[in-house]
């Protein structure tokens, strides 16, 4: 596995990476702005300008610093970024998972949350229970949900599970039938925090697959994929670079490699 680090961080950026300055996508004042594509395509998330801090026994501690991020619609993007640099944050600020201190944000509704550790989603016995569980609120009648159920399992290739007990899956199961819970759901977007974190690379790949596949076409969703793993980057349609706090840089997955590579990181895809 080939990931950002602390260490890395901190040779690849100065102290002043600690100064607070407008976030956007391109890097903040005290380091070079680097610029690597744009988008005419309407947006499936926008974030500006958003700040977060959370109170410790320290004080205050500022996790986001004005960060904005950009997502097109219908793409899989992919937000990088070293350990503890708030990239969950941001995303669990996207997903209404907490408030911002300041900044606004927009997201294609209805949108789907999808955990690191799936453990903490999966709640009923059965594959097929649990994916029809999020589907109560809506009121369908029995068929509907049966339909639901069916159709999103077989998006991620699960439909062979719907009877399995939760506890016999693999890692890499316990993902896709946690994305297949919020997909009954019909979300317009996925947001899908380091996934496969713990997961070995056969589960990592089906659940990269499983998603690559439920990305644009005719009903356009997109995934904003967070992680720290320099391996996934070749996968993505864009990808965006957060370091401190800001998002520093958002394009191509090739340009954002180049870009990490002059900074000191070995990209796997670059060689």
């Amino acid at each position: 596995m080939t990931a950002l680090s602390r260490p890395c961080l901190q040779q690849l950026a100065p102290s002043r990476a600690t100064q607070r300055g407008r976030a956007s996508l391109t890097k903040p004042r005290h380091l070079r702005s680097v610029v690597l594509a744009s988008t005419t395509q309407a947006l499936a998330i926008e974030a500006d300008r958003l700040s977060v801090s959370f109170k410790g026994s320290s004080g205050h501690k500022q996790v986001l610093k004005r960060a904005s991020l950009q997502v097109p619609e219908g793409s899989f993007h992919i937000l990088l970024g070293p350990n503890g640099c708030g990239k969950s944050t941001l995303l669990r600020a996207l997903g209404g998972l907490l408030t911002p201190d300041s900044g606004t944000v927009m997201v294609n509704g209805p949108h789907g949350f999808v955990f690191q550790n799936p453990d903490h989603q999966l709640v009923l016995p059965t594959v097929a229970a649990d994916v029809a569980f999020g589907l109560g609120r809506l009121r369908l009648a029995a068929d509907d949900v049966n339909r639901r159920v069916q159709q999103a399992l077989r998006a991620v290739s699960m439909e062979d599970f719907a009877d399995r007990p939760v506890h016999t899956l693999s890692g890499g199961q316990k993902q896709r039938a946690a994305i297949a819970g919020v997909l009954a759901q019909d979300p317009k977007v996925l947001l899908l925090d380091e996934l496969t974190t713990f997961l070995d690379d056969d589960d990592r790949e089906g659940v990269i697959r499983a998603v690559k596949g439920l990305v644009g076409g005719p009903s356009r969703v997109t995934a904003l994929w967070v992680t720290h793993r320099l391996e996934e980057l070749p996968e993505a349609d864009g990808a965006s670079y957060m370091e401190d706090g800001r998002v520093i840089t958002t394009g191509s997955p090739r340009g954002i490699a180049k870009h990490l590579a002059k900074l000191g990181a070995r990209v796997p895809m670059l060689r």
